[in-house]
């Protein structure tokens, strides 16, 4: 097995607000592979580093002269080929998050050359609905997808992004710009459970993202049922999310999407 070095440069780490990043990274001397929207990869920093003067003590599987790695979504495009983006939550009692946070512009750090994974939307059916609901960073994949070729002139795509705050809706701006200039096929709606919380002001929709299917919203707004036969469904996040929404399409006829059995539910959990 390849010993682990450095292979790649933190060229940007922008806090939207202190527990949540964007950081984008650049290769050392090797080309970004191909990879598809959805699609994640492994990154990586030794435990000998610091980590941010809040966060809690190492857990118990941290061996100090080892190497700590963990695999992230990929938030950009596949066709952007000078940097990796991620969009990241500080977990104060995790073990490399607390320490991706304290790296700066020059700082450097280890990626994995191998992409994977199942989470893409490349397949679909050209003329379908396609809802993404998010929770917190679950939203990176979505980012990748809406940056390449998600949105066809027959489609309709909804993304549903859960978060405690309004602070916490990262990619806010450019996604309520797509929502603008979409002319309804992208409809954009970030729904907040905490909006009282710290002082926020927030005047849009409150409570659990996984209760927007049964309002029947889309549908008002799409001005069609949502069905198996025209609908994809696409989770990433929180598990009790995934499991709840999982729960109400199953019972209207949705079934989960595998290799072997297709279907029009494509699940990611997060942890």
């Amino acid at each position: 097995m390849a010993e682990t070095t450095f292979n790649a440069t933190i060229i940007q780490n922008d806090f939207m607000n202190p527990d949540l990043f964007i950081m984008k990274i650049k290769p050392d001397g090797w080309d970004i592979p191909d990879f598809k929207p959805g699609q994640y990869c492994a990154i990586g920093l030794p435990a000998s580093l610091p980590r941010t003067a809040d966060a809690g003590p190492d857990p118990a599987s941290v061996q100090p002269d080892g190497w700590i790695k963990r695999a992230y979504s990929i938030a950009s495009a596949p066709d952007e080929k000078k940097a990796l983006e991620f969009y990241v939550a500080l977990v104060k009692e995790g073990a490399l998050t607390p320490r991706l946070a304290t790296l700066r512009p020059g700082s450097k750090i280890w990626v994995s050359n191998k992409f994977t994974g199942m989470f893409t939307a490349d397949e679909l059916p050209e003329e379908c609905n396609i809802v993404l609901y998010a929770t917190g960073t679950g939203l990176a994949p979505y980012i990748s997808m809406l940056h390449t070729d998600l949105m066809r002139p027959k489609r309709r795509v909804a993304l549903l992004h859960g978060v405690r705050r309004p602070a916490d809706l990262g990619y806010r701006e450019e996604l309520e710009a797509l929502q603008r200039f979409s002319r309804s096929r992208f409809l954009y709606i970030p729904v907040i459970s905490r909006p009282t919380l710290a002082g926020s002001m927030w005047s849009g929709r409150t409570g659990y993202v996984q209760d927007v299917w049964q309002t029947r919203d889309l549908e008002t707004m799409w001005e069609t049922k949502l069905t198996p036969q025209n609908t994809h469904v696409f989770m990433c996040g929180n598990p009790a999310m995934i499991e709840s929404v999982t729960k109400i399409l199953v019972a209207e006829g949705f079934t989960e999407h595998s290799r072997r059995a297709p279907g029009q539910i494509h699940v990611e959990k997060y942890w």
